[in-house]
């Protein structure tokens, strides 16, 4: 194994054998193994999966549900074996695939931090070390001695949580548990990612948050049915990710054509977000930006954007209980045509940090919540930037939920 390598995977292929018939009989057990019926169907869910994580890497996995992202997981803390292939780990692998498993509501909180120590693999005496660390970062000092069926699920969210990250561990493997606790709490954990990244920790972090692969990840890969799809570069690993997941809508077109920028297709060949205002914004500023997309077909169209708190994380979305409200995307258009509209936000109540804003093209009924589909999309690598600085405030995203002006 490479001494520089903390991981290493190779080959691995990984079938689930899926039974097709139940059965207590012995008889019928032989029976079917002498006429060659094997009572379950294969089920492929990776297949020659093959790449390194580095020493200090912050390594992203991605894919859609079902990709297999999960399984490959489980390989790699050792909870699945692998029909081919081989992994080779160097170091004390820290494993956090769910939260909360090995709890135990009838223990007390600190009863339960040296039960879920030990079954990370760590002894009395190391688990004596990292305790003060563990209470410090869940915030549950005066907690500790109770049981934990009378914790609230935040608490036990986040005793859960602290113990997987301060384990002292020399890889550390999370499943989509960055979005733990409120907000506070989540400000926290983002701290310690960002210092456990600039300390040259190994982590491994599958998620479907690609904010999180841009931010946290150095390198990261993409599963797609059981296969490497795209590995490397974080952003370029992020964007296919965004790509995949608006085609699988079934509007946007998925032929190879570099005629078409990100996010762009036959039915939206163009669609471009443009800073008006200074990228250098105080909270008294009012920022202005405009966008420009045609449309080749007659359906009705309209925007929505998302604001993406770049510094610490998180995002302001313009869409409202998952559906869009027909306010925000009055007057629609539609028919076919080059749409360019103007926007105005005001700043106030923004926090002193970066911003992104990312937009859609979206077609539906106009003024009906929830019948929208994405035909298009503006993502992180043509997002608008701007920064606050000055008189930003403390607190969330936004102070006040803003609105766009058209």
């Amino acid at each position: 194994m490479d001494k520089k390598n903390a991981i290493e995977i190779k080959d691995v292929k990984k079938i689930f054998r899926l039974p097709t018939e139940a059965t207590n009989s012995l008889r019928r057990t032989l029976t079917n193994y002498m006429r060659g019926i094997k009572g379950y169907k294969e089920q492929l869910v990776l297949e020659d999966i093959s790449f390194n994580v580095e020493k200090g890497d912050f390594f992203g996995i991605v894919g859609r549900n079902g990709s297999g992202k999960s399984t490959l997981l489980k390989i790699i803390s050792q909870i699945y074996t692998p029909e081919y292939g081989t992994i080779e780990i160097d170091g004390k692998l820290v494993s956090f695939i769910e939260l909360g498993v090995g709890f135990n509501p009838e223990l007390t909180g600190m009863e339960n931090v040296y039960l879920n120590g030990a079954l990370l693999g760590f002894t009395t005496e190391e688990i004596d070390a990292m305790y003060d660390e563990i209470v410090d970062f869940a915030e549950l000092h005066e907690f500790m001695n109770q049981k934990l069926k009378n914790y609230s699920s935040g608490m036990q969210v986040r005793l859960a949580f602290s113990v997987a990250i301060k384990a002292k561990g020399d890889i550390l493997v999370l499943d989509e548990v960055l979005a733990v606790g409120d907000e506070a709490f989540q400000r926290k954990c983002n701290d310690y990612f960002m210092e456990r990244k600039k300390s040259g920790q190994t982590t491994i972090l599958v998620t479907h948050d690609m904010g999180a692969v841009r931010k946290y990840c150095n390198r990261a890969v993409m599963i797609k049915d059981g296969n490497i799809v795209s590995i490397g570069n974080p952003e370029e690993v992020a964007n296919m990710y965004t790509s995949a997941n608006f085609e699988a809508t079934g509007v946007i077109s998925t032929d190879d054509d570099d005629s078409y920028k990100n996010g762009c297709n036959a039915t939206v060949p163009v669609f471009e977000l443009e800073l008006l205002s200074k990228e250098l914004l105080t909270s008294s500023d009012t920022l202005k930006f405009k966008i420009k997309y045609e449309i080749t077909k007659d359906i009705p169209s309209g925007v929505g954007f998302s604001m993406i708190d770049v510094t610490s994380g998180g995002a302001y979305s313009l869409i409202d209980d998952g559906c869009i409200t027909e306010e925000l995307f009055t007057p629609w258009t539609m028919s076919s045509g080059v749409v360019e509209r103007t926007y105005e936000l005001p700043l106030i109540g923004f926090n002193d940090r970066d911003f992104m804003i990312v937009g859609t093209v979206f077609t539906g009924t106009s003024g009906t919540k929830g019948d929208f589909t994405p035909i298009g999309f503006a993502g992180s690598d043509r997002g608008l930037r701007f920064s606050v600085r000055g008189n930003g405030v403390l607190g969330p995203l936004l102070k006040e939920k803003g609105r766009f002006l058209d």
